[in-house]
């Protein structure tokens, strides 16, 4: 069952943070740790969850890092969701309950978690880039021009 979890919250806002960050240069953990408020042991856990998930590409290196293994406009917040709430079930205790909940109430709550997944496929990293433009989110490593003739 899908869990708005601070495991879900930083594999959302790590996954935004490498499509607004990036630049032809990967985006390091570390600097996503730091604008993130992180620890990054912490971090690279559920980034490196989501390059098995083949949303995210690692780059090995001095100047390695992470990329979006494909488009921002192909990657649904629904995805990232899916992704993380299959591993934090596969982590947890099977859950247990009365008749009454598992008959009545859980019906109502897979019903309710459809409808916020079907809600969240709609949205991509490439919507959610766009609000951060215009809500005035500084970039960190935007491309500086280069005017030398």
């Amino acid at each position: 069952m899908m869990r708005f979890t601070r495991k879900l919250a930083l594999a959302v806002e790590a996954v935004l943070d490498i499509a607004y960050h990036a630049s032809d240069m990967p985006v390091q953990s570390r600097e996503i740790a730091e604008r993130q408020g992180v620890p990054r042991r912490y971090l690279e856990q559920v980034l490196q969850h989501l390059v098995r998930a083949d949303i995210l590409r690692g780059v090995r290196g001095p100047r390695g890092g992470y990329r979006l293994a494909r488009e921002r406009r192909r990657i649904a917040l629904g995805e990232i969701v899916r992704i993380v709430s299959e591993l934090e079930t596969a982590e947890a205790d099977p859950e247990e309950g009365s008749e009454l909940g598992s008959r009545v109430l859980t019906p109502i709550w897979r019903e309710l978690e459809e409808e916020a997944i079907q809600r969240l496929d709609s949205i991509t990293i490439e919507d959610l880039c766009r609000k951060a433009r215009s809500s005035g989110v500084e970039v960190d490593n935007q491309a500086q021009p280069d005017f030398t003739i």
